[in-house]
């Protein structure tokens, strides 16, 4: 397992930018404007971490501007750790059989959300290409929120 961002949502991009870059140092590797989704996502290195940041290596910071909504109550802003996983559908069915509840099932192959203890959302990320859709995951509904 590869530790691969913390994401958290803000109010105000531009603000945001000017905190953790303009202020606090951190440097905009990638960004990425969904206009179907209405949302713009901005990952930010240390400086020291670029090298890694390049090729994926290092632990980001990932911004998530949703335009259409600016205020978070009740610790929304805070997302979700990401973990990049070796095998996608191993892991949920190892966490399932633990007693973990898979929040959003890997139906892709790709992507899979758990919850801590704590409802900290957690999102599992297959290494490389998606893994071709499989049962029980393929018809698995979503359960809860993450």
């Amino acid at each position: 397992m590869q530790y691969l961002h913390t994401m958290i949502r803000v109010g105000d991009l531009d603000r945001s930018l000017d905190f953790f870059c303009g202020k606090l140092g951190l440097v905009e590797t990638r960004r990425a404007e969904n206009e179907k989704g209405r949302y713009t996502l901005v990952y930010l290195a240390a400086p020291q971490d670029l090298p890694q940041a390049q090729g994926a290596g290092a632990p980001l910071v990932e911004l998530t501007y949703n335009w259409d909504e600016h205020e978070y109550s009740g610790g929304r802003n805070f997302g979700h750790l990401a973990f990049a996983v070796d095998d996608i559908y191993a892991v949920c069915a190892r966490l399932q059989q633990a007693g973990v509840t898979i929040n959003r099932p890997p139906r892709d192959g790709h992507m899979a959300f758990v919850r801590s203890p704590d409802q900290i959302s957690i999102e599992l990320l297959q290494k490389g290409a998606p893994l071709p859709p499989a049962e029980p995951w393929s018809s698995m509904p979503n359960v809860g929120a993450w």
